[in-house]
């Protein structure tokens, strides 16, 4: 058992967590005469090594996920998701965002198309909560940071989100708050799909990789130069005093700021990264991390386009409560992390 669980240690600290990489760039910087210590040459080593970590294991995980994800289209999806209904078609609706590697609003055209094609609302809706927030890319990327525990307790619980917000807007009637164009594209939704070689999926897994980088590319750098200031030049009493446990608010503000940002999962993951060696709770940072994931304004004004008020203002207040429930259960149970 024990020899399970190093080699278990190893695969999370060297192969995901890629520390090797840190300390080949701290001895590099330490070459030419930067003081990995200091602000500046801390700075300089977080930036190059988080980026360098993050595109690596984006490209490669975006790679597989796409590969998996050439076997459903939407329409070989709708096909599925069709043969289901209830809670169980939101839970095979939430499960298949693990498999869609895209940001809140990448995640919306694939929901109008899903809801066109005739899906009932509450399994479209558990699909785009589910999609930006829960990804196996996130997974990856959660335990080279947080570890296993946390990583999976992340996807659970984002995943119960996704059934839950799914299933109570469902349950609630709001199908008649989806607007009138997405409704009328039913008929034409073709449920056939066309089969692919192996090299067909294998081109296209390299395709969406080399697209979704570049989508990403300014926000992961924009996120982890945050994570660099916070890392290394925010005192740590300061950002305890403002985001720590002693803060009885500290993750319904964390939810609040979130909200107005854009970003991706593996933009906000560097934050993440500072935020915790900064002694924030990991309830205050999953819920700022999920806020800006699951609720960033650009989405909700893209979404805004496909649902009347009542249907968006439902779909945010009952992410918005999720994650904050969220955030203090696992401040409250962080001891077991």
């Amino acid at each position: 058992m024990e020899v399970i669980k190093n080699v278990w240690l190893f695969f999370q600290n060297q192969i995901l967590g890629m520390q090797w990489l840190n300390v080949i760039i701290g001895d590099g910087l330490g070459a030419i005469g930067l003081d990995i210590n200091d602000k500046v040459g801390g700075s300089i080593q977080f930036f190059i090594y988080d980026t360098i970590k993050i595109f690596l294991l984006l490209t490669l995980l975006i790679f597989i996920i796409s590969y998996i994800q050439s076997y459903f289209p939407p329409e070989r999806t709708k096909k599925i998701l069709g043969r289901f209904d209830g809670v169980t078609a939101n839970i095979l609706s939430a499960l298949l965002g693990t498999i869609t590697p895209f940001c809140s609003c990448s995640s919306i055209p694939l929901f109008i198309g899903f809801s066109s094609a005739g899906l009932p609302v509450g399994v479209t809706f558990s699909f785009l909560i589910s999609s930006p927030l829960v990804d196996i890319g996130s997974l990856v990327l959660l335990m080279s940071i947080f570890g296993t525990k946390v990583a999976v307790a992340y996807v659970i619980v984002g995943l119960v989100l996704a059934v839950i917000g799914g299933t109570l807007i469902e349950k609630l009637g709001m199908e008649k708050y989806v607007e009138d164009f997405v409704k009328s594209g039913a008929s034409s939704i073709d449920i056939e799909s066309i089969d692919l070689t192996r090299k067909e999926r294998i081109e296209y897994g390299k395709e969406q990789a080399l697209s979704t980088v570049k989508k990403v590319f300014w926000y992961v750098l924009i996120g982890v130069g945050i994570g660099a200031l916070i890392h290394n030049w925010i005192p740590t009493v300061v950002i305890q005093n403002i985001l720590g446990n002693k803060n009885p608010f500290s993750v319904i503000l964390a939810t609040v700021v979130g909200i107005p940002m854009y970003a991706d999962i593996f933009g906000t993951i560097p934050i993440a990264e500072a935020l915790y060696f900064k002694g924030v709770g990991l309830g205050t940072i999953l819920s700022f991390m999920m806020a800006v994931t699951a609720l960033s304004l650009p989405s909700m004004i893209m979404l805004k386009k496909a649902v009347k008020g009542k249907l968006l203002a439902l779909f945010i207040a009952i992410v918005s409560v999720g994650i904050i429930i969220i955030g203090y259960g696992f401040n409250a149970m962080q001891m077991f992390f």
